[in-house]
């Protein structure tokens, strides 16, 4: 792999720097994803809970029409193995040998992550061999956003379809990638290994007592049943603070009262139209009566949500604004939900209300390292070009003229060889990309290219990552993708990676470990 360099002098280096030579860059950088269990218990119940809802709002990657670039070839050295070849053989089976027929390997899956804007996002990735078997390799750009920053609750899915994790959610704790992609979003760097938490799933929930309550490290939540003043009295009477908690509260009054109200007072939010929200001052702080106003989105949803909306929207069911992105042909690409609310303080009036507190833990179920679930592909660097690779993913992108052959929601594939010649793109700094002809879109990127992919054991060496898609003949479709050249470099970074020890999060009765 190519090293950047800034120039000394715009650096201010001393002259004593030039001895140094380029070897002394370093050729990989590691970073923190969600390494306390508790952060990483949260991170999954993010994507698992309501029955997976937020793992099927995400959307693919997207790569906008701009970016779909034409390859240049180009006979650079920098596209020569930097060592000698190398193999490390998938997880648990022998070497494999080569087949003609593609059947899916249980390690592919999605990566899914929420970007700074919000957006909650998917790519393709595959479980890799590793020390402690829990490694996921992917692209670079499906981990670090522009390069520097990772991305937040992020999370490999193997297996994963229509919102089901079959084999757990499994949380990343580290992430390692090429030193010129988190320094310079240089793409020739664009591959990244994360080090994966025990993958665990939600197994429903449990009523217990207060103090066993307060003693739980995971999930936890209270439901409140109104209920009489003297089944109140008689549950106090009978159990004081022991079982059910029994609490009263105030019931609240529609009367208007503005925050420096210094009687008993409550917030109340009550969701309002767009227009009456673009009527509302915007800045309501001062306001004697009380009233501000909140705008929540726009928030990404599914196709399938949207559709829902608007014709709930139509039965005047739904206050808020719903919209809907096209690309330059004028299909959908994203469908989105916004809504307006009316915040109020409202004065505390004189009738009690009575409540029996029920406690409730949410249980979850350690599935086991990675690689002992759902096994590991092999590692392979420094390989001859026009090797016979099998790529895998889950393209979801539109071509550039539009048509859209995939849903996003099965695996796809590709095989053939990869070109003989070294690749360049500029507007990505890519100088040394290996190709293979391949029609898939965006959302497979991060997806494994396999060499000697064996069918019967469903397993082969990574030798790639798919990095970017480019349409060659200029007719607006996809035709080729490319990946970074995994050299002696690439080795490297695995190596760290490799040595990445993660746990698991939960016990063994479903409690949160420290």
């Amino acid at each position: 792999m190519k090293r950047l360099l800034i120039p000394l002098a715009a650096a201010g280096l001393s002259a004593a720097l030039l001895a140094h030579p380029s070897s002394a860059v370093p050729s990989w950088v590691s970073d923190n994803l969600m390494p306390k269990p508790a952060d990483a218990y949260s991170t999954a119940k993010f994507w698992l809970g309501a029955n997976g809802a937020a793992l099927r709002k995400a959307t693919q990657y997207h790569w906008d029409a701009k970016n779909v670039s034409k390859l240049v070839a180009t006979q650079s050295k920098d596209g020569a193995p930097d060592g000698k070849p190398g193999l490390t053989a998938p997880t648990g089976t022998p070497k494999p040998s080569a087949s003609k027929n593609v059947n899916l390997p249980k390690t592919i899956g999605k990566v899914f992550f929420v970007d700074s804007a919000g957006r909650y996002r998917w790519c393709s990735a595959t479980s890799i061999q590793a020390r402690y078997r829990n490694l996921v390799a992917t692209a670079g750009h499906c981990v670090y956003e522009t390069g520097k920053d990772v991305y937040s609750k992020w999370v490999f899915v193997p297996g994963y379809y229509q919102g089901k994790a079959p084999w757990g959610v499994y949380v990343g704790a580290y992430a390692f990638t090429a030193y010129d992609l988190d320094t310079y979003d240089d793409y020739d760097g664009d591959f990244a290994f994360v080090a994966v938490h025990n993958g665990f799933s939600l197994t429903g929930s449990k009523e217990v007592n207060k103090s066993e309550f307060a003693a739980w490290g995971g999930d936890k939540w209270i439901d409140q049943e109104e209920i009489k003043k003297d089944e109140y009295d008689a549950g106090l009477e009978k159990y004081g603070s022991a079982g059910p908690f029994w609490s009263k509260d105030f019931d609240v009054t529609p009367e208007k009262v503005g925050h420096d109200y210094k009687g008993e007072k409550a917030l109340t939010r009550v969701e309002v139209t767009e227009a009456d929200y673009e009527k509302a001052a915007k800045d309501t702080a001062d306001d004697k009566n009380g009233e501000q106003y909140e705008k929540v989105g726009p928030t990404p949803i599914s196709q399938e949500t949207y559709k829902k909306l608007v014709a709930d929207k139509a039965d005047g069911k739904v206050l808020g604004k719903l919209d809907v992105t096209k690309d330059k042909n004028g299909n959908e690409t994203g469908w989105f939900e916004t809504h307006y609310f009316l915040k109020q303080w409202v004065k505390a009036g004189k009738t009690v209300r009575y409540f029996r507190d029920h406690y409730f833990i949410g249980m979850a179920k350690d599935t086991g390292r990675l690689g002992d679930v759902v096994g590991g592909q092999g590692f392979a660097w420094n390989q001859p070009r026009g090797q016979k690779v099998t790529v895998f993913g889950y393209p979801g992108d539109p071509h550039p003229d539009g048509d859209k052959p995939y849903t996003g929601v099965t695996p796809k594939w590709c095989s053939g060889k990869t070109g003989t010649k070294t690749y360049q793109v500029n507007t990505f700094r890519v100088e040394e990309h290996q190709v293979l002809k391949c029609s898939m879109t965006g959302g497979a990127d991060g997806g494994p290219w396999l060499m000697k992919y064996d069918n019967g054991k469903r397993t082969g060496y990574v030798n790639g990552v798919t990095s970017m898609f480019h349409d060659q003949d200029g007719n607006d479709r996809i035709d080729f993708i490319s990946s970074a050249y995994f050299d002696g470099e690439v080795a490297d970074v695995y190596n760290k990676a490799n040595y990445a020890e993660t746990k698991s999060i939960v016990g063994p009765n479903g409690e949160l470990l420290k």
